[in-house]
């Protein structure tokens, strides 16, 4: 989705980094951040870490 994508963003004010800079920390944990939209009842962001410690260098 074009929302993570850096600098992207629909405000006039910000700097449309969060969900980018957040995707990468999240993967960078061994993490997935997915977006679910249903009409007329409104989108989630969902947010899956592992439970056990990845060992990566970040």
């Amino acid at each position: 989705a074009r929302i993570f994508e850096p600098f992207f963003t629909t405000k006039s004010k910000g700097t449309g980094l969060g969900l980018s800079i957040a995707r990468q920390i999240i993967e960078a944990h061994g993490g997935a951040i997915t977006i679910e939209t249903q009409p007329d009842q409104g989108t989630q962001l969902i947010i899956s870490l592992p439970i056990n410690k990845v060992d990566r260098d970040i």
